[in-house]
């Protein structure tokens, strides 16, 4: 599974609500705003650009643009630090800060079930679909994703 599939899996509106919670100020916080902006081919970055290029970056992603989803999930995701800090903690994985290594073994504490107890527990305090789309993206990212979440 890959993570144009997790996009694919919320539908052009879910695709659209995610790209309007795309926060520029985390974007040059973390300094990725300049590649985000050449990685989605826009002369200028903003909100209001996004929302326009949603048609074009959803067809790209139609098209299983792997270096634009990775792009796009990282902006999602920064922008959200918080819910992931908050994700972490109900899991009880070890973070710095909403991150962890990339070769960290996570998997005991992914248990069975894992996804509907975290959206269940933060779907009223964040965004769902964001949620939804950080479920999924550890699910692929820690390979422990057989199928993809979709909330009951």
């Amino acid at each position: 599974m890959k993570l144009c599939d997790v996009f694919l899996s919320q539908g052009e509106s879910g695709f659209t609500e995610l790209l309007r919670r795309i926060s520029i100020s985390r974007l040059r916080t973390y300094q990725i705003y300049e590649h985000m902006k050449l990685r989605t081919r826009l002369v200028k970055l903003n909100n209001e650009s996004l929302r326009k290029a949603s048609p074009r970056l959803w067809a790209r992603i139609s098209e299983h643009d792997e270096d634009l989803a990775t792009d796009l999930s990282q902006a999602i995701l920064v922008s959200h630090l918080d819910m992931i800090i908050a994700a972490l903690d109900l899991l009880g994985i070890p973070h710095q800060d909403g991150f962890f290594a990339k070769d960290a073994d996570v998997s005991s504490h992914l248990t069975e079930g894992w996804q509907q107890r975290v959206f269940d527990a933060l779907k009223d305090k964040y965004p769902p679909a964001v949620v939804q789309f950080y479920l999924n993206h550890l699910g692929v990212e820690t390979g422990r994703a057989s199928e993809l979440f979709q909330p009951a």
